[in-house]
């Protein structure tokens, strides 16, 4: 009979553990469905608005993209011109500032490739006296940028007579 008692103790300790603990949780796959739903719904979410769904609507993009389109198929792009690297301490301050930049240059036509060549020492000397009378504080912003590169587009332009230069492209601009 004290084999009988020991059992049911056993078999009461076990369900006082069982209590102690807890019982199963029932809850416990919902919790783990409900947190792989959201987590699905997080990256679907984020794959939408990375591919240019609810942002670029909002921001116009998808108008700015057709634009583009129907622009960039009637223009073509002209012969481009690599000038070497600038290198230019900026005005103002304690001359410790520089920039550095590559520019390319997008040609009207191949007849003023030539005359590009014979006219490089004018060139070069331009756009060296025009970015040295740079401050720091002028090529910093994107609109700073801008304007050098319009200054440097109307300043080449004058010295061509059978062509013009179209457009000025910066490889580099490094400014320290």
């Amino acid at each position: 009979m004290a084999e009988k008692g020991k059992k049911p103790d056993k078999e009461q300790e076990g369900q006082e553990v069982q209590e102690e603990q807890g019982a199963p949780k029932k809850g416990f796959p919902l919790k783990i469905i409900i947190i792989c739903i959201l987590g699905l719904c997080l990256i679907g979410g984020g794959l939408f608005v990375w591919k240019g769904g609810v942002l670029s609507k909002l921001s116009g993009k998808e108008k700015a993209k057709t634009e583009t389109k129907t622009e960039g198929e009637n223009i073509e792009i002209g012969a481009i011109y690599e000038l070497e690297t600038f290198i230019v301490n900026l005005s103002g301050g304690t001359g410790n500032n520089y920039l550095k930049v590559k520019i390319s240059l997008e040609l009207g036509g191949e007849i003023v490739k030539a005359e590009v060549e014979k006219r490089l020492p004018q060139f070069r000397d331009s756009i060296l006296t025009l970015l040295s009378s740079k401050t720091y504080e002028d090529v910093k912003t994107l609109e700073g940028k801008s304007q050098i590169r319009a200054e440097i587009l109307t300043t080449l332009n004058q010295y061509l007579k059978t062509g013009k230069i179209t457009k000025v492209y910066f490889g580099d601009f490094i400014v320290q």
